[in-house]
């Protein structure tokens, strides 16, 4: 009976620490602050579908874009086009995660 209930504890935990594994990581934008363009950087556990968006500080979104993202090292260029200098906050989404972070243009 103690085998069965110890296996069965380990079992899930297993699967709660399976569940939380990061998907998205490493994630930041090169360089930061930047004038023109800067490259986002990040590793994915598997290739998928992900977003990229891009919100001002007020939390209007600025820029979208879909990614078809590969299993390891990726990076996307950020052109700032007609945004203004200030803050924003970067997010990339796939199925399982959502990682944000902000980069400044100057």
């Amino acid at each position: 009976m103690k085998k069965k209930l110890l296996f069965t504890l380990f079992l899930c935990i297993s699967c709660l620490a399976f569940s939380q594994e990061k998907t998205i990581n490493k994630l930041s934008a090169v360089p930061n602050p930047f004038t023109n363009s800067t490259k986002i950087i990040f590793n994915s556990s598997y290739s998928s579908q992900a977003t990229f968006t891009v919100k001002n500080v007020l939390g209007k979104t600025v820029y979208s874009k879909k990614l078809n993202t590969i299993k390891g090292r990726n990076s996307v260029p950020f052109y700032k086009g007609n945004l203004s200098k200030g803050i924003y906050i970067y997010t990339l989404q796939d199925k399982k995660q959502i990682t944000s972070k902000r980069f400044v243009i100057q």
